[in-house]
């Protein structure tokens, strides 16, 4: 049987966030349970399950987490299934990166 869950790392930025944050810790949560779950070998398929998120070159990809109060940037290995998060904030700590070299 071939595992076909996705690693996440890591969780524990996640974490430091919602502790910042306390409202973010539901919808963080929910979105890893559904990325751990998935089975993307292509930036269409991740687009088929998160209709909201933003597909960028370089394999990255950013999801509006909590209705787009917060907003969080990945990058994607889909042959290796494992997604590295880059950035995780508030929608206007998002406005000052540059998502394509955070």
């Amino acid at each position: 049987m071939v595992d076909c869950s996705v690693r996440i790392i890591a969780k524990r930025t996640l974490g430091t966030f919602w502790n910042r944050y306390p409202r973010a810790r539901g919808p963080l949560e929910a979105w890893h349970q559904e990325v751990i779950h998935a089975d993307w070998t292509s930036p269409s398929e991740l687009k088929a399950q998160f209709r909201s998120a933003s597909v960028l070159q370089g394999s990255r990809a950013v999801f509006n987490i909590a209705g787009n109060q917060y907003r969080l940037v990945v990058k994607i290995n889909y042959a290796y299934r494992i997604v590295y998060i880059r950035f995780v904030g508030t929608h206007q700590e998002y406005d000052q990166i540059d998502v394509h070299t955070v």
